[in-house]
């Protein structure tokens, strides 16, 4: 068949909807079922009805009141899925049911947890805003690619105005700084420590690679993200120099920061980047920005090298910002004293970011996006775009003004992030971040006030100020706050400690059983589903972390949203008290 004869047989039988010859054109012209339209259609459209079968779907997964807090039929095994059963997969031979594999698909969901439940309360997963979820998903419908603003158009401004926002409430000059959404807090992280490395060693640490011993400093509290970054950025790992941190803020040292810096000034070795924690996981903790500016100004790199990089890692603590334009005297939402004077604490720390040369913020934990949803925000944007600029490509035009993919460490770069994060900062604005922020600190307050009204549960993070409450559990009869006293402060009470901790491991495993299994306690309800730690902090007499026995600890409730209330907290100690008691028959 020539090329006329094919485009006439193609003309004739398209515009019927027949099938030509030859026999491939059948599934190419099937294939246009696998893809939404390209036109706006008549009536309602194949992927919106799709769409609506799946979202109900889904929604048939969600328990009835008063139901566990997983997706699907129960019971399901602790263990996990058999993962095994993944090898047995294979490609099919023919076109399938587009209906049928959003069936399939949504069968692997049977089991995730309900992030969105009253019982769920595990490690900073929040439930997702719906603003944020539908405005993600319109980019999986065009696929708009923040390469460059051919293939994103106005989606890349989605992308620029978050920088701009998050810009003033860092107080610093949108037209100056800019941002870039990238993987996660570690893709943030590893985003600071490049342009740090590049700052510091010049810009021809790019083309020979790190040869330098260079130093980066961040406290005991820091993410283990920092082991990622050193290492997949060629320093390494052993050019991680811990600072210490108060025993009871835990945050950095500034005395012992200043006796690391200048000993490495003294020395001739360049210092890379000082790291901040903006908020711990565990203990909300967050470094003193402006007094680590003061220092690392003080103690300058030796020449030929670059000014130290500041970066803050406040991938749990940005959020704080909202409270920028809070009147703490009218306090216009009405929060409780107790509460009112937490969040104007938390405020106070974050306002210190300004200093910083660089943040990361995570708007899937403390944004209520879906994952992941990350963004890496510097102050100097024509700085970091000369460090880190690469050479245009061969195929790439740079038609509009934005072009990110000359300087960003991704090429392809989904707008789902961008899209997910503008559309929460748009949708949530001010009001609705202080809102959800001092909405479920209240919740963490009514748990605190619940666990006093027992002997045998001690709160181990009291005068923390974050979203999180770890607590401890002990046999009956015992006094919980004189004896983790007595652990955190003797070390001839070790082998309580370490008895106690195994007893937190095992309640810990136990609700996970019974939350996986739904079970029921008869009077009170499902198991919550939460997490525990097995490193809130070192006892007194293991400062220094050498001994990995003489750490505390701890049940953690981490309550993200707006779901959660005071019958959940109830709930919670009730099955923590029941756990107990039934791994104490095993003991």
């Amino acid at each position: 068949m020539n090329t006329k004869e094919f485009e006439a047989i193609w003309k004739e039988n398209d515009a019927l909807n027949q099938v030509p010859k030859p026999d491939w054109t059948k599934t190419w012209l099937e294939m246009r079922n696998a893809f939404p339209s390209p036109y706006r259609p008549p009536a309602k459209d194949p992927l919106a009805e799709e769409i609506e079968k799946a979202i109900a779907l889904l929604d048939n997964l969600k328990p009835e009141y008063p139901g566990p807090a997983y997706l699907g039929p129960g019971p399901t095994d602790p263990e996990g899925p058999n993962y095994a059963e993944t090898e047995r997969a294979k490609l099919g031979d023919k076109l399938a049911n587009v209906s049928d594999v959003v069936q399939k698909s949504v069968q692997l969901f049977e089991g995730l947890p309900n992030w969105n439940h009253p019982l769920t309360m595990p490690n900073v997963i929040p439930p997702a805003n719906i603003a944020a979820i539908i405005a993600a998903m319109m980019t999986d419908v065009f696929s708009p690619n923040i390469i460059e603003g051919e293939y994103s158009w106005k989606v890349a401004a989605a992308e620029l105005e978050s920088a701009a926002m998050l810009a003033r409430l860092l107080g610093w000059d949108p037209c100056t700084a800019r941002g870039l959404y990238t993987f996660g807090g570690s893709g943030c992280y590893f985003y600071g420590l490049k342009y740090a490395l590049t700052r510091v060693l010049g810009l021809q640490s790019r083309q020979t690679g790190i040869r330098t011993d260079a130093k980066i400093l961040v406290s005991q509290q820091g993410h283990y993200c920092r082991e990622n970054a050193s290492d997949w950025t060629g320093l390494g790992m052993d050019n991680i120099v811990e600072i210490e941190t108060d025993i009871d803020t835990n945050s950095m040292d500034p005395q012992d920061l200043e006796e690391k810096l200048k000993a490495f000034h003294d020395q001739g070795i360049p210092v890379v980047s000082v790291i901040c924690t903006m908020g711990t996981t565990d203990a909300n903790a967050f470094d003193p920005v402006a007094k680590v500016r003061e220092l690392i100004d003080k103690y300058p790199n030796p020449a030929p090298y670059g000014k130290t990089f500041l970066y803050c890692d406040s991938v749990i603590g940005w959020s704080w910002l909202t409270f920028a334009n809070y009147s703490f005297a009218k306090n216009p939402l009405g929060f409780s004293e107790e509460i009112l004077s937490v969040i104007q604490r938390n405020y106070e720390a974050v306002k210190g970011m300004v200093y910083a040369d660089a943040i990361g913020c995570d708007f899937h934990k403390v944004g209520w996006a879906p994952y992941n949803c990350s963004i890496f925000v510097y102050k100097d944007r024509v700085e970091f775009e000369y460090l880190m600029r690469r050479p245009g490509s061969q195929y790439l035009q740079e038609r509009t003004s934005y072009n990110p993919g000359l300087y960003t460490l991704e090429v392809s770069r989904s707008g789902s992030y961008a899209m997910a994060g503008w559309a929460t900062l748009k949708y949530f604005g001010y009001e609705g971040f202080q809102a959800i922020l001092g909405g479920i600190l209240e919740m963490q307050h009514y748990l605190r006030h619940k666990i006093t009204e027992y002997d045998e549960i001690v709160c181990v993070n009291p005068d923390d100020y974050g979203l999180v409450t770890l607590f401890r559990v002990y046999p009956k009869e015992t006094k919980a706050r004189e004896q983790y006293q007595k652990e955190l402060s003797d070390p001839q009470a070790k082998d309580e400690l370490k008895r106690n901790n195994e007893l937190q491991q095992k309640v810990a495993d136990q609700l996970w059983n019974w939350f996986r299994t739904g079970y029921q306690l008869p009077g009170v309800g499902f198991a919550p589903y939460i997490s525990y730690t097995s490193g809130f902090r070192p006892t007194e007499y293991n400062r220094a972390k050498t001994d990995p026995d003489a750490v505390i600890y701890a049940l953690k409730s981490f309550p993200m949203n707006v779901n959660i209330n005071p019958d959940s907290m109830q709930t919670l100690i009730k099955l923590v008290l029941a756990a107990r008691d039934e791994v104490s028959k095993l003991r």
